[in-house]
């Protein structure tokens, strides 16, 4: 393919498919915990890591994962010990976090709007050599906790009151949640962009439960999705010169409508299966010899 004679869009691709699959890794667990948008004030609070990286001259990758999971603990504790006034504190600290940062970013020497947009939208031109290092590291955590600790992450969002009874370190583990989702948006930004990560997070979390039931089932189609439209969401951008991340949404929001309509009577011959086994006694007879299943 000819796209692929280039570097930075050899580094883009590895980075669209890290993404795909990290994005809905982490964010089954927030839709499982019904915080869905806390990618969204994650990428708020990101942007002053940003905006410190291009003022003291760093890795704006590394210092927007520092501050990103900083950000996630108060946010944390926030969910833990606010109460009224809970909501409008985490307001103030997301949008604080992206004023901070285009402050900041303008302070920077050469520091423009310029490069604040390939930051909020994401840009394909953008991923250097030294972001790949960084998104693979970053990546290869999000990978680990979100595999490794499933049962446990599972069972903290389905129901932190049993998990507690059972002996896990809940606290921890909602901890160890918000620094995953902080290093994803960090994984994302390049491609993505900060102000719609997440919706890579969420929306493949949500196509995959219109086909499937059962938590591993949606995590495995929800990375499959993830991976699909950050591909073609990458190269579409890389042929007909439109944002990536814009395409990427874009791309996932079809899917999500398409695997909707295809559900929806699927769903609906599956109640009137359903209701007619319930209606007939004979339908619910256990066969007199059954075969047997190798």
């Amino acid at each position: 393919m000819e796209l692929l004679d280039f570097a930075f869009m050899q580094r883009a691709l590895l980075a669209a498919v890290l993404i795909g699959i990290t994005a809905p890794a982490i964010g089954i667990y927030l839709v499982q915990r019904r915080q869905a948008l806390m990618g969204d004030g994650i990428g708020h609070v990101a942007m002053t890591g940003v905006g410190l990286g291009f003022l003291l001259s760093t890795s704006p990758v590394w210092m927007a994962m520092a501050v990103s999971a900083l950000g996630a603990l108060v946010m944390e504790l926030i969910r833990w010990y606010g109460k009224t006034r809970g909501d409008i504190a985490l307001a103030m600290l997301f949008y604080g976090g992206m004023a901070g940062g285009v402050m900041l970013i303008n302070l920077a020497p050469g520091g423009s709007t310029a490069n604040l947009g390939s930051y909020l939208f994401g840009s394909l031109t953008t991923v250097s050599p030294s972001d790949v290092t960084a998104i693979v590291i970053l990546a290869a955590f999000v990978i680990l906790v979100t595999v490794g600790l499933r049962r446990q992450l599972f069972a903290v969002s389905q129901d932190e009151e049993f998990a507690r009874v059972t002996g896990l370190p809940v606290r921890a583990l909602n901890l160890l949640i918000a620094i995953t989702a902080a290093v994803t948006v960090t994984v994302a930004m390049r491609v993505v962009g900060l102000l719609l990560v997440s919706a890579l997070m969420v929306v493949p979390v949500a196509a995959a439960q219109q086909l499937t039931r059962s938590f591993k089932a949606t995590f495995v189609i929800a990375v499959a999705i993830g991976v699909v439209v950050t591909l073609g969401g990458t190269v579409t951008s890389y042929y007909q010169d439109v944002p990536p991340g814009a395409t990427i949404v874009l791309l996932t929001i079809a899917v999500f409508i398409a695997l909707t309509l295809l559900a929806t009577p699927l769903a609906r011959r599956r109640a009137r299966a359903a209701g007619a086994v319930a209606g007939d006694p004979a339908e619910c007879a256990i066969p007199a010899q059954a075969p047997e299943k190798v």
